[in-house]
């Protein structure tokens, strides 16, 4: 390892004290909420069991997701490994509660790449607009909500869901705080109490003390991939809030009439259960790894968002290199850290979803698992690398120290 890089991480870790203090406390706090949710629903061993084929009865099932619900601040929870990503569970909400001749806003500016062809922002024949439901956004000003449009076009059009993607994905704006959230539904529901407000919260779990559905919105989507499944759940996401409209995503999901009573776990409840229970110990891991990633970079004098002593919304970091070179090596130098494919080479490729080529280190336990130490770019101008993730502080110190180093040689 790169000797100045040992002595920039260890002057580094010297002066992130009070910043990882804070995380060791929001830590506790989100321990005490999971064990909580633990106990209140009485878990036993018997939620460990499997079902097969329809998967009725599945207690299990049931019980993760009352603790989901709870731990999440909702009515209800649809917790599901027939979720494939969190783009598909985004979807599934999307299907569930749109019909034709609806209209879709989102006020966060674009989404996720992945879902330009649910929406039909790229054409495809099985999209929303292929089903007649019409899309509009509203651009961020300043990474903040531009009220004064969000206002005017719901007063003027019959807005059916409002759609609010809180991490920045690839753009570079910055992720959105509960408090900004907060703020804006209640603007949308003094204007109109009926619109659903349906909030994209995949990588902000355990981020901050409240949720999405703590400060009013009525659905939100996350995979456990991500945050929630603790680096154990092998896939799955969740839908929480309203209990109704937790009901429609259920039939959308299976099918009308049978919605949430079938779906077999196949064994995987006590991944999930696990899963969830190491959440908080290791999300604080994930933003601890952020926060020195954003110090050290900075010291070196690269842009960085957010800074190290920001308040943060989401465990991904922003690296600018400005350079499509230096984000080659800087991820190439997170895989060789990696406890899978170490040894293997990341270079820019097409991906399914995406315009740009992009370059990805993903050297995980779990095929795409965004709560392990990755890192990942489109191969376009300011070229950003977005780390996310690790499993532990320890590891993820050792990821970001030799992908210094990689661009330091």
């Amino acid at each position: 390892m790169n000797k100045k890089v040992i002595e920039l991480v260890n002057k580094a870790e010297l002066e992130l004290k009070e910043e990882f203090s804070k995380i060791d406390e929001l830590c506790f706090f989100n321990s005490e909420k999971v064990l909580k949710a633990f106990k209140n629903n009485h878990v036993s061993e018997s939620c460990f069991n499997s079902t097969t084929g329809y998967g009725y009865n599945d207690l299990g099932r049931d019980t993760i997701e009352k603790i989901f619900a709870e731990v999440l601040d909702s009515e209800d929870a649809l917790v599901r490994s027939q979720f494939i990503s969190g783009s598909h569970a985004l979807t599934v909400c999307l299907f569930g509660l749109l019909r034709p001749g609806d209209t879709l806003l989102s006020i966060s500016g674009k989404p996720y790449d992945t879902l330009d062809e649910v929406i039909g922002i790229r054409e495809n024949p099985s999209s929303l607009k292929s089903f007649g439901v019409n899309y509009e956004q509203i651009d961020l000003v300043d990474d903040d909500f531009d009220y004064n449009k969000i206002g005017n076009f719901i007063e003027k059009n019959n807005v059916k869901v409002i759609e609010i993607q809180r991490s920045k994905g690839y753009s570079t704006r910055k992720s959105l705080t509960i408090d900004k959230l907060e703020k804006v539904i209640k603007f949308i529901k003094e204007k109109n109490k009926n619109i659903i407000i349906m909030v994209d919260n995949c990588y902000c779990e355990m981020v901050e003390k409240l949720t999405p559905t703590s400060v009013g919105a009525d659905i939100m989507v996350g995979s456990l991939i991500k945050n929630l499944g603790g680096g154990i759940a092998p896939n799955g996401a969740y839908i929480a809030g309203r209990h109704d409209l937790v009901e429609l995503c259920a039939e959308r999901l299976t099918l009308p009439g049978e919605g949430r009573e079938v779906g077999p776990t196949l064994g995987i409840n006590k991944s999930i259960l696990q899963g969830l229970f190491m959440a908080p110990s290791v999300v604080a891991s994930a933003l601890k790894v952020a926060i020195l990633t954003s110090k050290v970079m900075e010291d070196l004098g690269y842009k960085v968002e957010p800074k190290y002593n920001d308040h943060r919304a989401d465990i991904v970091q922003n690296i600018i290199f400005e350079d499509p070179d230096l984000l080659v090596k800087y991820t190439q130098g997170i895989q060789a850290y990696s406890p899978i494919d170490s040894d293997a080479m990341p270079i820019p490729a097409p991906m399914p979803g995406y315009d740009d080529e992009v370059i990805m280190a993903a050297g995980a336990f779990t095929q795409g698992s965004s709560i392990e130490l990755s890192c990942d770019g489109p191969m376009r101008k300011p070229y950003i690398a977005y780390q996310q993730g690790s499993l532990t502080y320890e590891y993820g110190k050792l990821g970001v120290m030799s992908a210094i180093s990689n661009i330091l040689e």
